[in-house]
């Protein structure tokens, strides 16, 4: 109903119907969604690889950092038809659950909008293109940081539930503080364009078309240095922005998975520095 609201308000200041207005989002944001890979890229070479890993190190004194990975979901209409029910997700409604990686200035730098509400989020991780371009040393050993809805690889590192001791409470502080530009990226779009808070009216192929081009545009926005949209006082967009699904720990098959090397090398060193402060 607040879309439909909103395609008369722009058509009547157009002097265009609410059919016409609708034609033009579409053709607008295809033509948006076309320009993708020229704005949301992870880094193309070493030196950018090399920048993002200082960039994030400055965060929270995490090495090898070069994304903050993480889903959201964006509410839609039911998309009908006999695998309707896969976009229910746990809380009830139908969405689309969207992969994005984002940078330090929250900027996103891989974006996937394809998978049902229903679908875990590791399960998106495990079928992307990112996935593979991390395996195949791409990005060399560089490092995403992820919740604890992920599995801790050699490319993916996630807090720990109950740290137990002094270097596990530093590395899972260090961990939530690297990890915050991704939440804070899904909070920012979402107040600049309440369109991804309040939900897409939209049929599935339009919704998924509209979630790439406003990805497009946060990011033309955060190169144009754009003001951080305020908090809206009339839209309360919190439970929609920051609440999302449940995660558990899953198990780590992989003894040699960064996060046990971080735990291991790296994390006692910082302890004993901080100490000798």
């Amino acid at each position: 109903m607040q879309q439909e609201v909103f395609l008369i308000t722009i058509g009547d200041y157009m002097h265009v119907s609410k059919s016409s207005a609708s034609n033009i989002i579409k053709k607008v944001s295809s033509a948006l969604a076309l320009l993708a890979l020229s704005y949301i890229m992870m880094p193309r070479n070493e030196n950018e690889v090399s920048f993002k890993r200082i960039q994030f190190y400055n965060k929270a004194s995490l090495p090898r950092v070069i994304g903050s990975l993480d889903c959201t979901h964006i509410k839609i209409q039911s998309p009908g038809k006999n695998n309707a029910e896969l976009f229910r997700n746990q809380k009830g409604y139908f969405s689309i659950n969207v992969q994005t990686v984002s940078s330090t200035d929250l900027k996103i730098m891989d974006l996937v909008a394809r998978w049902p509400g229903s679908t875990h989020d590791q399960t998106i991780f495990d079928h992307s293109n990112l996935k593979r371009r991390l395996e195949n040393g791409e990005f060399g050993n560089s490092l995403l940081v992820a919740d604890s809805g992920y599995v801790n690889t050699q490319h993916i590192i996630t807090p720990l539930l109950t740290p137990g001791n002094e270097v596990e409470q530093l590395y899972n502080e260090s961990v939530t503080r690297t990890k915050n530009p991704v939440e804070r990226q899904y909070g920012v779009s979402k107040r600049r364009f309440t369109v991804l808070a309040l939900g897409l009216q939209l049929k599935l192929e339009t919704a998924q078309t509209v979630i790439v081009a406003v990805g497009v545009l946060h990011n033309i926005a955060i190169d144009k240095r754009e003001q951080e949209p305020p908090l809206d006082q009339e839209v309360n967009l919190a439970n929609i922005i920051y609440v999302e699904d449940t995660e558990v720990d899953p198990p780590d098959h992989n003894i040699n998975n960064a996060r046990e090397i971080l735990l291991n090398e790296y994390f006692p060193a910082s302890v004993r520095e901080r100490r000798e402060i």
